[in-house]
């Protein structure tokens, strides 16, 4: 690993449909960051989805973090944490030699794949949002909240030390 590189990667995307611009549970704005609930966004973006919103059920959630591990052993990488929800994905990697944009794209292709091969409902569709986040862990202190925040506090807010 490079002097400049973070320590790990700290990546969330989300289902199809399930986080949308306006979204109550407030929401990002490509290069303006953080944005308050704007209700009346959110409805005009629901309303223009151009299919029905598909949220991961458990077992769909179980082939989303087999194929995260999966991929992350196939590529090298350190997986420190992978939870796949209902409405999105968090995965907290090692991948030295790699951009985050980079590590998130392959992650949601891969495990894309694994729900298409097993649920033709997706196929023909997106199953997610376009882009997600990525943020760079460039400290131990900062892995280990954010570790702990993926695996075990999901229904918490996130740390505050780590960028969304």
């Amino acid at each position: 690993m490079l002097a400049d590189e973070p320590l790990a990667f700290f990546i969330t995307w989300s289902v199809y449909g399930s986080h949308l611009q306006g979204d109550e549970r407030g929401w990002r704005r490509r290069r303006h960051g953080e944005q308050l609930p704007q209700s009346r966004l959110a409805q005009w973006r629901r309303e223009r989805l151009k299919h029905e919103v598909m949220l991961l059920s458990p077992a769909q959630r179980a082939v989303v973090q087999r194929e995260s591990e999966r991929h992350g052993e196939h590529r090298g990488w350190h997986l420190w944490a992978v939870n796949a929800r209902s409405t999105h994905v968090h995965i907290v990697v090692t991948a030295a030699g790699y951009s985050g944009k980079t590590v998130r794209d392959q992650f949601k292709a891969n495990t894309t794949r694994g729900l298409r091969e097993q649920w033709p409902q997706f196929c023909n569709r997106p199953v997610w949002t376009v882009g997600g986040d990525w943020t760079c862990i460039n400290t131990e202190d900062d892995l280990e909240q954010i570790v702990l925040y993926v695996r075990d506090a999901q229904d918490r807010p996130r740390p505050s030390a780590v960028g969304r």
